[in-house]
């Protein structure tokens, strides 16, 4: 995995995790090239078999990302928009899609795209210090890379509301009330926590995690009754994998599984 690839990115692996910082200096904007970086890097993680969770952070005390550069919008130029919204919508789905499980750690300011981001995410790990917020209706625009879509599924129509149609910010410890937020630490501590979650996401069987992610998500589209019906067949389609066997043989003989995410 050749990570001069990955503009805007750095790519760490520890053990079955991967760590990817957002590197856009001051306020790790977006731009199209570190957009299609996260899209070809997302597809490069699921494609490697052994890498179970993902975390990503922001590099500095203050900001996990500030979303786009609004320089980019200033001309008013539709083509721009166009390339951009489709760059954006193109990259956090793909993050969402990510077959394992992703955290966000968020280490200061997620602006806009930054909370985008951090919402396509499975989880999200805030310092204290953390400020969120899609404020785009403010300078005449809206949340285009799935914000006004996750933000709903995670914090429910009211939240999602105040904080786009009012523009209010959030704090860490707010955003842990309404549900924006799983869990606040300390100045500094959010990747150390992220890590610590994604060891307890290593524990388990990657084929399962992936197979309840799906379902889990699935529960999104209203339809219950079809998710239902999935449940049950994917239940069943684990038991054409080794880590099926591996998990439940290991639990009877008392000792660690061994998974190989086949």
């Amino acid at each position: 995995m050749n990570q001069n690839q990955y503009t805007g990115l750095r790519l760490e692996k520890r053990g079955h995790t991967a760590i990817v910082t957002l590197d856009n200096p001051p306020a790790h904007t977006w731009t199209e090239q570190s957009l299609s970086a996260l899209e070809r890097l997302v597809t490069d993680l699921n494609a490697d078999r052994d890498v179970y969770a993902l975390v990503i952070t922001g590099d500095g005390p203050k900001f996990f990302s500030a979303g786009a550069d609004l320089k980019l919008f200033a001309s008013g130029d539709k083509g721009v928009a166009a390339t951009m919204a489709r760059r954006f919508g193109s990259a956090f789905e793909a993050l969402s899609a990510f077959r394992g499980v992703s955290i966000a750690a968020i280490n200061g300011y997620a602006m806009g795209g930054g909370l985008e981001c951090a919402l396509a995410c499975d989880l999200r790990v805030a310092e204290e210090h953390a400020v969120m917020a899609l404020p785009e209706a403010a300078v005449g625009l809206l949340p285009c890379a799935g914000g006004t879509q996750w933000l709903s599924w995670t914090v429910g129509e009211p939240w999602a509301k105040r904080m786009i149609l009012l523009g209010e910010r959030v704090d860490a410890t707010q955003g842990q009330q309404i549900g924006l937020i799983d869990e606040v630490v300390a100045r500094g501590q959010a990747l150390g926590r992220a890590l610590e979650m994604a060891e307890a996401v290593c524990r388990q069987s990657p084929s399962a995690v992936t197979a309840c992610k799906r379902l889990i998500q699935g529960a999104r589209s209203g339809n219950a009754q079809q998710t239902l019906v999935s449940e049950r067949e994917e239940f069943v389609a684990l038991f054409d994998t080794q880590d099926q066997r591996e998990g439940v043989n290991a639990f009877i003989e008392k000792r660690a599984p061994q998974w190989r995410n086949t």
